[in-house]
């Protein structure tokens, strides 16, 4: 273990974490970044970004994240393109631990984001990115005149059918059961909506095409029976999972395994902040992310400040 202790330690390279390393850096506080795998995030598998403010054209998500890092850097964001595989916050200084070797630092960001859950099969792989999405608001623009589908029964999935009925011309809603878990006012929405026409009692198991998606074959739940649904393009709405194993035990989570934050991005253990997907599970928007970054690395600044005065390293 490195006997150096710094400011700040901060977990996750999406917009939150940048955005954290950013307003760290600025602040003179020499933040160390951990990028983890994929760097980016969820961010680095969007294909087109037009709606982040201040980008006259589209931008691809990985080149937003290279100017995001670039901008870190700058300022003097120390960054490590490693992955933290457990940390110790029950003690202070807290200790992550990577393939590099151990860290110490006075205050720790969480921006480890969330995964969207997968249907786990081979040509879901192959076209993630060309027609497969779990972002509606991402990329529905680039369905304008297409026929789409959203699979899932919950109220996101019912959010990105109508979300989606603005640009495509039908949107199919595939639901493995033949009743909604989505709150009723968001299945009247659903069931109102001309343009949407639902699947039910039927999961996908296969997606098709060449280069892009031209289709995707379906299974009944009740009798087996199995029929092709062509579509331009398919959205999966089956629920998020916080990247919230490495903390568990140690930090506040909620039901739904996000972690606690209170409204200044603060944990359970003073020292710790949270922001982006790994406590949101409302918006999950990289515009929203960048925000709770900024947020964390303001009030880290400001723990360090106050823990300097009471004198270093009585914090609790």
């Amino acid at each position: 273990m490195s006997e150096e202790v710094y400011n700040v330690a901060i977990i996750g390279s999406g917009p939150a974490g940048w955005t954290a390393g950013l307003y760290a850096a600025r602040a003179n506080l020499a933040p160390i970044l951990f990028t983890g795998y994929p760097l980016g995030g969820q961010l680095s598998l969007t294909t087109e970004i037009e709606n982040y403010p201040g980008l006259r054209e589209g931008i691809t998500g990985p080149e937003l994240i290279e100017i995001m890092r670039a901008q870190a850097e700058r300022f003097g964001t120390r960054v490590y393109e490693t992955e933290v595989t457990k940390v110790d916050l029950l003690r202070h200084p807290f200790v992550l631990t990577t393939e590099l070797g151990e860290f110490r630092s006075k205050t720790v960001i969480i921006a480890t984001g969330s995964s969207p859950r997968r249907l786990g099969l081979p040509s879901e792989e192959k076209f993630f990115g060309r027609g497969v999405s779990t972002c509606a608001t991402c990329d529905g623009f680039f369905f304008r005149g297409k026929v789409v589908a959203v699979v899932g029964g919950g109220d996101s999935a019912m959010e990105e059918a109508t979300y989606l009925t603005r640009f495509a011309t039908k949107v199919y809603v595939i639901h493995r059961r033949d009743r909604l878990r989505a709150s009723q006012i968001m299945q009247q929405r659903a069931f109102a909506n001309p343009k949407i026409e639902f699947k039910w009692n039927r999961i996908v198991t296969e997606i098709l095409g060449d280069l892009k998606v031209e289709g995707v074959r379906l299974r009944s739940t009740v009798d087996s029976t199995e029929e092709i649904l062509p579509i331009d393009g398919l959205f999966l709405a089956i629920g998020h999972e916080p990247n919230t194993q490495l903390f568990r035990g140690q930090l506040e989570i909620d039901e739904y395994g996000y972690l606690v934050t209170d409204r200044r991005q603060r944990t359970n253990i003073p020292g710790v902040f949270a922001c982006g997907d790994v406590q949101d599970r409302i918006y999950r928007q990289a515009i929203t992310a960048a925000g709770s970054g900024c947020a964390a690395a303001l009030e880290a600044e400001r723990f360090l400040a106050e823990m300097e005065q009471r004198g270093y390293p009585e914090i609790r």
